[in-house]
């Protein structure tokens, strides 16, 4: 089944908090020096306040194709093959005020039906954005992704209690506490390594969960969650205790649950 993006909007380099920066990664650090408008998760400058911060932000309090949204009634359908080709990568890490990111240099790849998106970067929230028949996680990973034309999809993944994750963990070893610039910490980590066993997957048209929100993103989210330590999930939400956009209406969307 083919799904159609309506209301496509291309992503620009001013404003997106995951638009490439001079160093080639996402993030939205990168943004701080560059006139756009401090947002949060709170207050003033919290998500309901996001569309009338800066104009450009308008898509988080006007848009139709907004992400998350709670995955339920999907349709059950083809929405062809995902192909996930990640290889290890250096740890290069960054506390961006919003979340904790890995930039990942070139070589892991996504292909989503017969287009080939590069691996930009991932990063975390608490608690997951997406719900799951109504059920929240305790934290979702999202891995972000762009193809040669400019296009981005975004892969996400739930995460739950149970055991502790070594890849997490060298993470969180290396995780600085306070918002800053790219750290390159010692070692390498595996990405594959948190992606489930299951092939079970949601597709739906979406939007960054940041501002500017900007919509025509493919999005993918497994159904089965991967684990991480209570301890594990109890350090990431000492530093973030809430960096999860509310959902968002599903607004007539197509929502396709592929086997």
């Amino acid at each position: 089944m083919k799904l159609e993006r309506r209301g496509f909007l291309r992503l620009t380099t001013l404003g997106c908090a995951y638009c490439l920066a001079g160093s080639g990664a996402f993030g939205a650090e990168s943004l701080a020096t560059s006139g756009v408008a401090r947002w949060s998760y709170e207050g003033d400058t919290g998500p309901e306040h996001w569309g009338e911060l800066q104009p450009d932000f308008k898509a988080c309090q006007l848009g139709l194709e907004q992400t998350p949204i709670d995955l339920s009634g999907a349709m059950r359908g083809d929405a062809g093959i995902v192909a996930l080709d990640y290889r290890p990568l250096p740890l290069r890490i960054v506390n961006n005020g919003h979340t904790i990111q890995i930039n990942a240099d070139a070589g892991s790849t996504c292909a989503i039906g017969g287009t080939r998106y590069e691996l930009q970067q991932f990063h975390f929230h608490h608690p997951s954005e997406h719900l799951l028949s109504g059920r929240r996680f305790d934290l979702e990973c999202h891995f972000v992704h762009r193809s040669s034309a400019g296009d981005f999809a975004v892969v996400g993944v739930f995460i739950r209690p149970g055991e502790k994750n070594p890849v997490l963990q060298s993470i969180w070893d290396a995780m600085p506490r306070q918002e800053g610039p790219e750290l390159r910490a010692n070692g390498s980590i595996d990405p594959a390594a948190l992606l489930p066993g299951s092939t079970s997957y949601f597709r739906y048209m979406g939007s960054l969960t940041t501002p500017p929100c900007s919509e025509g993103l493919t999005w993918t989210v497994f159904r089965d969650p991967i684990e991480a330590s209570t301890e594990q999930i109890k350090q990431f939400a000492g530093l973030f205790p809430n960096n999860a956009r509310p959902l968002q209406g599903r607004n007539r969307r197509f929502l396709i649950e592929a086997n």
